[in-house]
């Protein structure tokens, strides 16, 4: 996936400009930092596109693809993304995680504890400014994907040499099945927003500004703990070659603070300390299994014929995910991507030992070093973009209407 040696890059080396993106001076203002320089601006024309894009799909399916036959209005501008989660991240942030003493104790709970309170929070934030609750859910994905995709380009560009790799990662990532969670009221946008800036902090040997940042995700993912892993091997490597003091793995520790808080929290209120875990398990069966059990039950839906179609297309989907992840896992390994390699197979390990796998290609947003690695393959062999495109935008679309459509269950 790069020609770079295995382990930490060196922070002074700064990766080579895109063309037309002005070189670094020595010195000056520390706001000039975080000027855009043309590539950057580049990526935001080309997530502003892909934004228009999904936002045409979303008008055009309220009205080719209504809840009920025969109706003679199309449902309203925003319903197309008022699907799933989005709704629980909606009733949190305006009702609160036990709104008039109800919770698991409650007939017909909707187990919205399982949902880490940082995204609600925001989302409850931006409510007072943005009086409509779902304009406010997708402003916020709105302004953490532009973040995120602009993090992506720069964090691509620092693995790979070739020019044109972060155009060419967030070309792959923008256009992925599930980029649609993206624009939506969800949490995969915020989470990267802090993510892929905290890793990015992290291969510059920043490592507070990279904890502050990876605490901020904790908040709103736990795959944020994945993230804080990793980080902290990235350290350690780098404190072992001599180019990290050992005195900054202390840092590792704050990204924990978030989710004890929220145990804390949830302990108050319940009595159990593990509340969000247990609110997973009975919503989403998410009770441990081993990992054959979970891939031998996902199977058995996908192709038992024990499902509706809807239903087996995604247990598909599951398993078609599982499988480029653990690709994506032999591959860094083989690279020596040690680091990368952990985030992965927490992640994995996590969506893969429920009772059927949940989630995982929703997931594959979330795994960097996979469009890092598809980008790489594609400058060296042009043909991949070409073949990519081809499969990936029918793919795409497919996956866009069937959640802007309230289908995406099954």
């Amino acid at each position: 996936m790069s020609t770079l040696s295995p382990g930490l890059r060196p922070s002074p080396v700064r990766p080579a400009p895109e063309p037309g993106e002005p070189e670094p001076r020595p010195a000056g203002p520390r706001l000039a930092r975080f000027r855009l320089a043309p590539a950057d601006r580049g990526i935001l024309g080309l997530y502003l596109l892909t934004r228009v894009s999904l936002w045409i799909t979303a008008h055009c399916a309220r009205w080719l693809f209504p809840a009920q036959s025969g109706v003679r209005e199309a449902a309203p501008v925003l319903a197309p993304f008022q699907q799933w989660d989005a709704n629980h991240y909606l009733h949190i942030a305006r009702d609160g995680y036990f709104p008039a003493g109800a919770g698991p104790w409650t007939s017909g709970w909707d187990n919205r504890e399982a949902f880490f309170p940082g995204y609600p929070l925001l989302l409850r934030a931006v409510h007072t400014v943005v009086p409509d609750w779902t304009t406010a859910g997708l402003l916020i994905s709105f302004v953490a994907g532009a973040v995120a995709v602009l993090a992506l380009a720069r964090v691509a560009r620092a693995y790979l040499p070739e020019e044109g790799a972060g155009h060419r990662t967030v070309v792959l990532f923008l256009l992925s099945p599930c980029a649609v969670f993206l624009a939506a009221g969800y949490t995969e946008a915020l989470f990267l927003a802090f993510a892929l800036p905290a890793w990015l902090a992290a291969m510059r040997h920043r490592w507070a500004l990279a904890a502050v940042l990876t605490m901020l995700g904790t908040a709103v993912r736990v795959s944020g703990l994945f993230l804080a892993a990793a980080i902290g091997l990235l350290l350690l490597l780098a404190a072992r070659e001599g180019r990290a003091r050992w005195r900054a793995a202390g840092w590792t520790l704050l990204p924990a603070l978030p989710p004890a808080a929220y145990s804390w929290y949830l302990h108050a209120h319940t009595g159990d300390w593990m509340a969000w875990k247990h609110a997973q398990e009975r919503g989403w069966y998410r009770t441990f299994h081993t990992p054959w059990e979970a891939w031998a039950n996902t199977w058995a839906g996908a192709f038992g014929g024990t499902q509706s179609t809807g239903y087996a297309f995604m247990f598909q989907a599951e398993l078609a995910a599982m499988v480029v992840g653990l690709a994506l896992v032999a591959l860094l390994v083989r690279r020596r991507r040690w680091p990368e390699a952990v985030y992965v197979v927490l992640s994995l390990w996590a969506l893969g030992t429920s009772y059927w796998y949940t989630s995982v290609p929703r997931a594959t947003l979330l795994w960097w070093p996979l469009w890092i690695g598809l980008a790489a393959l594609s400058l060296r062999r042009p043909w991949f973009r070409t073949a990519y495109l081809c499969v990936a935008a029918p793919v795409t679309t497919l996956v866009a209407l069937t959640f802007l459509t309230g289908r995406w269950a099954g």
